[in-house]
């Protein structure tokens, strides 16, 4: 199977990445859509980095927290 790339702009990334690498075009680019597709299987859910947020700030609010309400918060925005 043939793949054939059109966009100069991706040549060029193609060919600096083989250099780089003392490599061929198509060994840089399949080095890069792995290193792409590792990078994305690794990636955090967002709904996992805001639990993970929501716990460090309930852990940083102390054992004497307090529910705000909404115009409680606007007013320390200033608003």
């Amino acid at each position: 199977m043939m793949l054939t790339i059109r966009d100069p702009r991706a040549a060029e990334l193609a060919k600096r990445l083989a250099r780089v690498n003392h490599t061929t075009m198509t060994q840089a680019v399949v080095m890069a859509l792995e290193n792409e597709l590792a990078r994305e299987r690794q990636k955090t859910p967002l709904a996992d980095r805001l639990a993970a947020i929501a716990k460090k700030a309930r852990t940083m609010s102390g054992p004497n927290a307090r529910a705000m309400t909404k115009d409680q918060i606007d007013d320390l925005w200033g608003q």
